[in-house]
């Protein structure tokens, strides 16, 4: 069986409505906690396993607050330079970025934290991200960095407030800035985990918790469609 080795730094920062086509497509899941667990295990990963970094509220900037932060950058460089497949999602994407030599940054444009659609580029269209396009379903973000698209990387889609939202490098490597993976029968964990942030940034919380009964439903069915299309092109 292959096995799925998500690095996780935040605990309902997990994998979501992704957990289950992802066991449906026969990956056995573990998690590896970010700061805890070693990642000297990738060194043994299978050809076929897959690695998901996962989010959280940290920079990938912050070494001296998280020194271990090297560590886990290096690990994920380490398994790139194998071309293993690999997702990133939201501090994910910006890991990989980071391991691949660009630059991750606070964003100019300020937090953005909400339900926007996503705008596929052409290459986005024509890749399993088109699933997640703002003509079938809104897409839940919630950053406040951003990054320079990686050396060889392809944009596949952006918001009105950041260009930079999903990339891929090559037909392995995927990187979304946003969170396809929210499932909002879990929402209060991300309203309660995050309500510091959420107040600091003058977020209207009621109204994002509408949103999220309104519009993920469907960002979930459409994110079981992406996760089980991009599956089978790695098979």
């Amino acid at each position: 069986m292959r096995t799925l080795w998500a690095i996780r730094h935040l605990a309902f920062e997990d994998l979501g409505s992704l957990a289950a086509p992802l066991a449906e497509h026969g990956y056995a899941i573990r998690y590896l906690e970010a700061g805890i667990d070693s990642l000297a295990e990738l060194a043994n990963a299978g050809d076929h396993d897959l690695l998901v970094v996962l989010g959280g509220p940290l920079g990938v900037y912050e070494t001296d607050l998280y020194p271990w932060l090297a560590d886990e950058i290096a690990a994920i460089r380490r398994w790139l330079e194998q071309r293993r497949p690999a997702l990133g999602i939201c501090l994910g994407s910006q890991l990989i970025a980071t391991a691949l030599g660009a630059k991750v940054y606070p964003g100019s444009n300020g937090k953005e934290i909400g339900w926007y659609p996503l705008t596929l580029s052409d290459a986005g269209k024509a890749s399993p991200a088109r699933l997640l396009g703002g003509e079938q379903t809104s897409m839940l973000h919630w950053h406040g960095d951003t990054f320079d698209l990686p050396e060889g990387a392809t944009l596949l889609a952006s918001s009105a407030a950041y260009p930079n939202q999903a990339y891929a490098v090559g037909t392995n490597v995927l990187a979304f800035q946003c969170h396809p993976e929210f499932d909002e029968r879990r929402a209060e964990q991300w309203l309660i985990g995050h309500g510091g942030e959420l107040q600091a940034a003058g977020v209207d919380m009621a109204q994002l918790r509408m949103l999220s009964r309104e519009y993920g439903p469907s960002l979930r069915r459409q994110t079981g469609a992406f996760i089980a299309e991009w599956l089978d092109t790695l098979s």
